[in-house]
């Protein structure tokens, strides 16, 4: 297991109350939860909620998509296609969105893969299967390149997040492949 499943990501540094303007305190409110802001004029709670990613396993010909990162963090390490979901956005679209976004074709989910977090990050990572429906398979936004893999081909040692490396395990504990 890599060591950055338990890396602590610092909080941004939220000062004033998105209400009123005052100054948010950290403070414990109940025994079994972490501190949290408040604001010491209005006592509005300010939640530091997960950020959520929603990713596609792709299938296409017997191989699944993977896109080489063209951007920070982990700028030229692959991954499934995938991104942040907007607020009020439904997950399903989302992964299909992102996944058009980052490289040009339409897809239908088939089934949830899983659900991925980690002690220390903000994010939470959805990760359908999904089956490819139309398109030219082409690197587009954020992708320095898009490329099919064969299971036994996928570059474990050059992969972007540990959330892509277990979820192409549980892909391939699915589809009962050694990976």
């Amino acid at each position: 297991m890599n060591d950055d499943h338990f890396m602590i990501q610092e909080e941004p540094d939220f000062q004033f109350c998105p209400v009123c303007g005052g100054r948010l305190e950290s403070s414990k409110l109940k025994e079994n939860e972490p501190t949290r802001l408040v604001c010491s004029d209005c006592h509005f709670i300010f939640y530091l909620d997960p950020k959520l990613v929603a990713s596609s396993v792709v299938e296409l010909d017997g191989r699944i998509v993977l896109l080489r990162r063209g951007i920070e963090p982990q700028k030229g390490k692959w991954v499934v296609p995938g991104g942040y979901v907007d607020r009020g956005e439904a997950v399903e679209a989302a992964a299909l969105r992102e996944t058009e976004e980052e490289c040009g074709i339409r897809t239908r989910i088939k089934n949830l893969l899983g659900i991925y977090s980690y002690v220390g990050r903000p994010v939470v990572v959805v990760v359908y299967v999904t089956e490819y429906l139309t398109g030219n398979l082409t690197a587009r936004d954020e992708a320095l390149e898009v490329k099919l893999f064969r299971l036994e081909e996928i570059p474990w040692d050059d992969l972007a997040f540990p959330s892509t490396e277990d979820a192409l395990k549980d892909y391939c504990n699915l589809r009962s492949v050694r990976c």
